[in-house]
């Protein structure tokens, strides 16, 4: 691994040779630092919120009739979740290894990962490939425990919502990287764009992120919003 600079144009749309690059994505919300610090701050969360689970589920484990500081009511319940098959789905040797435990392992790994951006350290394209694909997985495992939560368990727990939306900027910032800096998939060269840089130099990710965000909100509201604000 050897280190480079951000693989962006400047503000006037040419790149750090001369050559013409107008259509490339350019500025400071497309570069190295901002990316990967956003998949830093929202790693940070979801690790914090995985270690805050983990200890909750032990806590539940030695105590099991004793509520948890968010148990709010019947729909806002930790313990109905943590206390449900979906909360620990790997088993091994006769033990069950709880969700937050994994959590704490895969978000350590994004918090290195968004460290290493931040260095501008540059990585093979596989090894970049293989990333996103990681961070496609957590997102997706995070919605499967969410929609069980919503119309299986029939509870929500705050702090694994406040780990879904955590996961899904992370998801939208490690895509932005993934795409812009890291120049994946499909980049035969600086100055050739591509459809997603057009899709992120017009920063229609972000119309698209804000509406990806408010259709979850408006999902939660609508199944059980009457239940979480009675």
């Amino acid at each position: 691994m050897t280190k480079h600079d951000d693989d962006v144009t400047t503000i006037d749309g040419r790149g750090a040779d001369g050559s013409a690059a107008a259509k490339l994505p350019s500025g400071w919300r497309h570069g190295a630092t901002w990316t990967y610090l956003v998949v830093l701050l929202a790693s940070a969360v979801a690790l914090i919120v995985s270690f805050v689970l983990s200890a909750e589920t032990l806590e539940l484990a030695r105590h099991p009739d004793q509520q948890l500081g968010c148990d709010v009511n019947a729909v806002l319940s930790c313990s109905t979740v943590a206390q449900s098959w979906q909360s620990e789905i790997v088993k091994f040797a006769g033990l069950s290894y709880p969700n937050a435990f994994f959590g704490i392992a895969a978000e350590s790994v994004f918090v290195t990962i968004a460290v290493i951006g931040l260095a501008r350290v540059k990585v093979p394209r596989w090894f970049a490939a293989c990333i996103w694909f990681g961070g496609l997985a957590a997102l997706l495992y995070s919605y499967w425990l969410t929609t069980q939560s919503l119309f299986v368990i029939r509870a929500l727990c705050p702090w694994c919502l406040a780990l879904m939306f955590s996961t899904t900027v992370q998801f939208m910032a490690l895509s932005h990287a993934t795409a812009v800096v890291q120049r994946l998939p499909g980049a035969k060269g600086p100055d050739r764009p591509r459809g997603l840089d057009t899709y992120y130099r017009l920063n229609y990710d972000l119309m698209v992120d804000l509406v990806w965000l408010l259709a979850i909100v408006t999902l939660i509201i609508v199944k059980d919003g009457a239940a979480i604000f009675a």
